[in-house]
This record gives structure tokens, sequence and C-alpha cells, in this order.
């Protein structure tokens, strides 16, 4: 594999159009009063977000393949680094491999430019209609874009309508995350040591 790198010169011509394109960005905010500086810096990062987004895949994949091994190993990291007595996913619900492959469920995971960011997965109950959410992470420098919301608002139509599926389901301690992807606040349905609100969304309202 070749990897290309930018010379010296390269490094000094590349500082020059940088600092060309900060004095270009200052002398465009100098004449405006300070609240409409605010709201177009708001504004540019708004749409660089919008742009960083456009570039993020969500597909189903293996959960025995590299890119959701990584994102379950770095789920299960955020969660020990989260917790005061860490965490052992031999405590939580289960949610192995076959559980994530249809047709018992299903890994989503989201890439940006190739890398995996994040990831969620889904255990398909057939008796009840109900799909658990679980094993939901998404990486820090993604996190604000919507990723999570845009998988629990756009379920995968193969994954739901073949077989009928009412309702998603899952339980976690982000209540806001929760409200803001259309859930509901219902009675806790499993003993999660880890959780503090069970949730569920009814797929009609997607």
């Amino acid at each position: 594999m070749r990897t290309a790198g930018l010379t010296v010169a390269g490094l000094a011509e590349r500082e020059l159009l940088d600092r060309a394109s900060d004095e270009l960005a200052a002398s465009m905010l100098e004449p405006l009063p300070a609240a409409q500086r605010e709201r177009l810096l708001a504004a540019m990062a708004d749409v660089e977000k919008l742009v960083v987004a456009s570039l993020v895949r969500i597909e189903i994949i293996d959960p025995r393949s590299p890119d959701a091994r990584y994102c379950l190993r770095s789920y299960f990291e955020e969660l020990g680094r989260r917790f005061e007595a860490g965490f052992d996913p031999a405590q939580s619900i289960s949610a192995g491999n076959d559980e994530m492959t249809l047709p018992s469920g299903l890994l989503l995971v989201a890439a940006r430019q190739g890398s995996p960011v994040g990831c969620g997965a889904l255990k398909l109950h057939a008796d009840t209609g109900i799909a658990e959410i679980k094993r939901m992470w998404v990486f820090e420098t993604v996190r604000g874009l919507g990723c999570s919301i845009t998988w629990h608002r756009r379920p995968p139509p193969a994954a739901f309508t073949r077989c009928g599926w009412r309702r998603t389901r899952h339980s976690s301690n982000a209540r806001r995350f929760s409200e803001t992807a259309g859930f509901t606040e219902v009675d806790a349905f499993n003993d999660q040591s880890h959780a503090h609100h069970w949730c569920q969304r009814d797929l009609h309202q997607a």
C-alpha cells in the first residue's frame, strides 16, 4: 500500500492558503454587528454538520465483521467508563451474534467515508411483533448529527414489513434521546440493571 504526503514546500503552501482563507473569513465578518456575526457563525456550523451527516451511510451488516466488532467493542468500553462499577455484558440483556442476524435480528452500522462511526441492533420478537433496540452507540465526532434518530425513524423496510413488526422498544438511561426520537415511556419490561427508562414507539408513527 502506498501513502502520499505533502512535501515541506507543500505544507508551507497549505499554511499560506489556510491563512488567506482565515483572513477572507475575518474580512467578511468584520462589517457585521455582533448579533449578525453570531447568526452567521451558527449557520456555518449547521452547514458543516449537515455536510458531515450527508457522508454517513447506515447499512445492515454481519455482527461478526471487523467493523461490527469495532463498534460493539467501543460501545462496551464507553459503558465501562460511564458506570462506576464498570459494565459486564454478561449481566445485561443478551444480544449475541445469532440474535443480531436475520431472521432473529439485525445490526445496523453507520459509516462515514468507509469508517464505522456508530451502531444499533434490533432483536426481532416474532411472537409479539416487537423489535427490541440494543447496542446503540455513536462515535463522539458524529454525535449531534442525528444518526441514531435517523434509523429509529426510518427502520429498514424489508426487516419490518416482511414480518409485520408493530413497534420498537428499548431500555436506557437517556430519556431526552427517547423523547426526541418519538418514544413514549412505559412500565419496565425487563430487569436491565443500568436502565432508568423503558420506552416504546409504534411503527405507524414513522
